[in-house]
């Protein structure tokens, strides 16, 4: 196939251009490497060093032979641009990572909500118009999340996309299917239960082929492409805005920093490897729905675990402390979670497990690099908690970063 991969130079984006290269596919990215820009003004940058663009993809070509194209394009922005270049590569299937990814970071100010807001919603509309003016039958596959469903309990199994329910109507009462309902936490989800509205549209509109893939926290850094040279190393994010919880108990533990646990550590969250990240994008892109199909929405995720028990398994393998700290965001302290991904193992996912022999490889790669970490950008100061919030500002701005 060829491939569009929007959004190609980030922590998901990178390592699926890669793989989906590595399996011979032809590939392109679009990326503004708006995410290094973010690094900047965040003063946090990938624990691992990463290369230029331009660096990544020559020592691509170099160790694999293999071409990958690039386009410094802002998807929700440069319209014509984006549509010209479909017109001219005609992709089979574009995989759409081009938003701004991270809840904290969603929720820092007012600039940043509306940042959010204005990339991500723009990015998807935009791809959705330029694939139906260019007049080419494109597959689209979004990299979605498990947030759209909220993390309360639901005291069900989470369906992929879809809940059946019941209606009453002159004649009796009747089935009907609807979109799961949506309970976003955060600015940054809120986006994605959009996006979710926007793919309906189009696809019961324009006939456009969607799949909207809901995926979990990621865990784990590199893949089998990015193992390949140093210069094709995949980000690690530590900081309390962009690291995933995993990676950063990973990281904390090779410095002797104390986890950082928010709240009892009683939330459940679905998560996944990355390995098995780029792995569900090429089953997604070998899977297409049919051409007036609805949307086909998948939840890409592995399994289920407590942040605690995440912390006491890391705890346990490197003999790190566990600090309990107040919980910034707005949510419950426990909350169950149980979720089907039958569609991707029906289509061959072999799931890859929190194993102590990975978590190890992960935490190898934190202690390689842990001379770059700045421990200061390791507490999440972005705080959408409203009592915490007001009790922080009505005691001054130390407050909300000394309680972190």
């Amino acid at each position: 196939m060829r491939i569009l991969v929007l959004g190609g130079d980030g922590f998901c984006g990178w390592p699926t251009a890669l793989h989906l290269s590595a399996r011979g596919h032809e590939v392109t990215v679009v990326d503004n490497q708006s995410r290094r820009r973010i690094d900047e003004e965040l003063g946090a940058g990938s624990l691992t060093p990463i290369a230029t663009i331009e660096d990544r993809l020559d020592a691509w070509r170099e160790v694999t032979g293999r071409t990958i194209g690039f386009h410094d394009i802002t998807v929700g922005k440069d319209y014509d641009a984006l549509l010209a270049l479909l017109k001219a590569w005609s992709p089979d299937a574009v995989v759409h990572f081009a938003e701004q990814r991270a809840a904290p970071y969603s929720m820092k100010s007012a600039r940043h909500k509306r940042y959010t807001v204005d990339n991500n919603l723009n990015a998807t509309n935009d791809i959705l118009a330029a694939i139906v003016e260019s007049g080419l039958d494109i597959h689209l596959a979004h990299l979605g999340t498990m947030g759209v469903y909220g993390y309360g309990t639901a005291g069900m199994s989470i369906p992929e996309g879809y809940l059946t329910v019941k209606v009453e109507t002159p004649d009796g009462w009747a089935e009907r299917e609807i979109l799961y309902p949506a309970n976003p936490g955060s600015i940054y989800h809120l986006t994605k239960t959009q996006d979710a509205l926007l793919f309906q549209f189009y696809a019961r509109n324009d006939r456009l082929r969607i799949t909207d893939l809901h995926q979990g926290i990621v865990w784990g850094t590199q893949t089998r492409e990015t193992r390949l040279d140093p210069r094709l190393v995949n980000r690690f994010d530590y900081d309390g805005d962009y690291g995933t919880v995993l990676n950063r108990f990973l990281m904390q533990a090779a410095v002797g920093y104390p986890l950082t646990v928010h709240g009892p550590g009683g939330q459940t969250r679905a998560f996944i490897n990355i390995q098995d990240t780029v792995r569900c994008v090429e089953l997604a892109l070998s899977h297409p729905p049919e051409r007036g199909e609805r949307v086909k929405v998948m939840n890409q995720m592995t399994e289920c675990w407590q942040v605690r028990q995440l912390a006491q398994m890391v705890a346990g393998l490197t003999g790190a402390e566990v600090a309990h700290l107040p919980n910034p965001r707005q949510e419950a302290d426990e909350n169950e979670l149980c979720v089907e991904n039958r569609r991707l193992l029906g289509y061959g996912l072999d799931p890859i497990t929190l194993e102590d022999g990975l978590l190890m490889e992960v935490a190898e790669i934190a202690r390689t690099y842990a001379g770059r970490a700045d421990l200061s950008k390791i507490p999440c100061v972005s705080c959408w908690n409203a009592e915490r919030a007001a009790a922080a500002a009505g005691a001054g701005p130390e407050a909300a970063v000394a309680a972190e």
